[in-house]
């Protein structure tokens, strides 16, 4: 298994808007298919900084989700509320790990 961390951010206002739409999340994105364990996501509401974590498996498909039609899809449904690139994907940045404290 991997983890992998990013911090995104949204637009001020669109808290709700953003939960709103991964509680309706499609299930033709297939996650889990891709290899996803476990993700998550946090907002720091101060500075609209959104957190993400996301465990996969050693053997995974996520590397190729950005040239899927369907993510294409999700990027430009969720561009509105957060800062996008051109091609529409979000603005992203990886995070360093620092400290774990695995399970164990």
């Amino acid at each position: 298994m991997q983890t992998r961390a990013f911090r995104m951010n949204l637009n001020p206002g669109m808290a709700a808007e953003y939960r709103l739409r991964h509680e309706q999340i499609w299930p033709e994105l297939a996650l889990r298919d891709a290899g996803v364990v476990d993700y998550r996501i946090f907002l720091d509401e101060p500075t609209h900084a959104l957190f993400a974590v996301l465990t996969h498996h050693d053997e995974h498909g996520l590397d190729a989700l950005p040239g899927t039609p369907l993510m294409q899809r999700w990027w430009h449904y969720m561009h509105d509320i957060m800062p996008s690139h051109a091609d529409h994907s979000p603005v992203s940045v990886n995070l360093e790990p620092m400290f774990c404290l695995a399970p164990g």
